[in-house]
């Protein structure tokens, strides 16, 4: 018999294995668990901390086991076999939910084909430092795009609330198989950091090719290739083509399925499905905003109220303004601010953490949702004149990383005093930030579409309720934040998981609208390789 249940502890107790076992049978005895003289054995699942009140407790959430052993997670089996060649699946995209997506395939001895536009992790993190202090963007290889996807070298927080997509032990399980750290396996929040997952990236992909995979770094796809059923015009995808970036030549390659896992930037992967299937595509809520960055002081200090702790304070903010959501996304505690342009026309900022969640700022993204009935007219007529209605989000996104580049110098991100937006007047200073290559001094209350920027002003008047002391004149805001998720979601069966007007694609993970962030794209490419491994066996 097994049952969970949570405790709550002094921060002085956490390590009291008498006080712990004394609060769980007490917490056995008030959910009326009957022991009967069975041996009890707690296996700790989480921490969290409750910092609501001026008594900072921990909250330790526990899986327990009555008389029977427990399970290990540290050594959920892996059943990985050696591709054997008699099928194949092209994945286009090397992030998470195409890696997992490889691993998942191998259990049925199913060679997996990836192709990436970026570079390697070791490659990439000299395109990335060449962004960071110099400015200069490579458009393939960035934030973005590139080895181990977007999350690689931006934070690497693996929380998620999807766990009924899948098995979010087992995701966490093969990454400490690579080299993450256990504790991912019961943080409340786990976190593995850019400063590590680039070398578990590299030793993921290294396996993939041991067991028999391929991966085709700089390889953009610009084409799929599509067979149509003369007697019900039923599209079928076969194969792909693509570029090498490098040399220029171009190849087909053909397989059995196709996985799309291109991330939410991957603007020129919705236009392809469009010219071929429009009526694929749907348009979908999404969010913009801007990036706040607080001395990480202050941010300790009002979550923590005042005293001590040795973890940088995290917080979640949320409000609703006429009718919309305004909300914090990917919050960095102890991080960094970054450029994530993909074309060098464009400024997009994110945040990112390293491991140890230790640099002087604390940042996230605020930002406000829009739906598609949002979308400007313009963009509604362009999408429409094009084909795709679905696309107007995503032109209307591209507009506004284009109009924050034109507010900006360079990669030098437009950037405000948050009491200066809020007074809407020009800062004739700017705090110290941690974003490289820079920021130049914009109102931000002048050109940020109106909509957005009313609505920001009232959210962060509502979070400083919340979080006194939120609005400061340290806190600064760096525009934009437009890559919190797709505008566009690329429509799926929901028993097949093939794309509704496609057969063998499969749209997945973030950029084809079904997950956000590393845990749900990497579980909702197992969930979509395992339909590929069923629809084969049937074949």
């Amino acid at each position: 018999m097994t049952c969970e249940l949570s405790i709550t502890l002094m921060p002085e107790d956490e390590k009291n294995q008498t006080e712990i076992d004394s609060k769980i049978r007490q917490a056995l005895k008030e959910k009326k668990v009957s022991v009967n003289g069975q041996k009890i054995t707690p296996v700790f699942i989480k921490k969290s901390i409750d910092a609501r009140h001026s008594q900072i407790k921990f909250v330790m959430r526990y899986k327990i086991y009555i008389g029977e052993e427990p399970e290990d997670l540290e050594n959920i089996a892996l059943n990985w076999k050696h591709a054997d060649g008699k099928r194949s699946v092209v994945i286009i995209g090397c992030g998470p939910a195409g890696l997992y997506a490889a691993f998942k395939l191998f259990e049925a001895g199913i060679k997996p084909i990836i192709i990436e536009r970026g570079n390697p992790t070791k490659v990439r993190a000299d395109d990335i430092e060449n962004l960071t202090k110099d400015g200069i963007l490579d458009e393939n290889s960035n934030f973005c795009f590139g080895s181990g996807g977007a999350g690689t070298f931006s934070d690497g927080k693996l929380y998620t609330r999807s766990n009924k997509r899948g098995d979010i032990y087992k995701i966490y399980r093969i990454f400490v198989e690579f080299g993450a750290n256990p504790n991912i396996l019961t943080d409340a929040h786990p976190h593995i950091g850019t400063d590590k997952l680039p070398g578990i990236i590299d030793r993921m992909e290294k396996k993939i090719v041991e067991l028999g995979g391929e991966i085709h770094f700089n390889s953009l796809c610009t084409d799929l290739i599509v067979e149509k059923n003369s007697q019900n015009n039923e599209l079928k995808a076969t194969g792909v083509k693509i570029k090498n970036l490098t040399d220029g030549n171009k190849k087909e390659i053909l397989a059995d399925s196709i996985i799309l896992a291109t991330g939410h930037s991957a603007a020129n992967i919705y236009q392809m499905v469009s010219k071929i299937a429009p009526d694929a595509l749907e348009a979908k809520t999404f969010a913009v905003g801007v990036r706040v960055e607080h001395p990480r002081a202050i941010i300790d200090s009002i979550q923590f109220h005042g005293k001590q702790m040795p973890a940088a304070a995290e917080y979640r903010l949320t409000t609703q303004v006429d009718g919309r959501g305004v909300y914090s996304f990917c919050m960095c505690p102890g991080g960094f601010v970054v450029p994530c342009a993909t074309a060098k026309d464009q400024i997009v900022v994110n945040g990112m953490s390293s491991s140890g969640r230790n640099s002087q700022w604390s940042n996230a993204a605020i930002v406000v949702e829009r739906r598609p009935e949002d979308i400007p007219p313009e963009f509604k007529k362009q999408a429409e004149e094009e084909g795709c209605p679905a696309l107007a989000g995503l032109y209307w996104r591209t507009w506004l990383e284009k109009l924050t580049f034109e507010n900006g110098s360079g990669q030098f991100a437009p950037a405000q005093r948050l009491t200066d937006f809020l007074e809407e007047k020009e800062s004739k200073s700017l705090p110290v930030t941690s974003y490289k290559p820079g920021v130049v001094s914009s109102r931000l209350d002048k050109w940020l579409p109106k909509d957005i920027c009313k609505k920001l002003q009232a959210g962060f008047k509502d979070f400083n309720k919340s979080m006194k002391g939120f609005v400061c004149p340290d806190a600064i805001l760096i525009a934009s934040e437009t890559r919190t998720s797709t505008p566009v979601r690329i429509l799926r069966n929901k028993d097949t998981l093939e794309c509704t007007a496609i057969k063998n694609l499969y749209p997945c993970g973030e950029g084809s609208g079904y997950s956000g962030g590393i845990g749900s794209s990497a579980m909702d490419g197992e969930r979509v390789a395992g339909a590929i491994i069923n629809s084969l066996k049937l074949q």
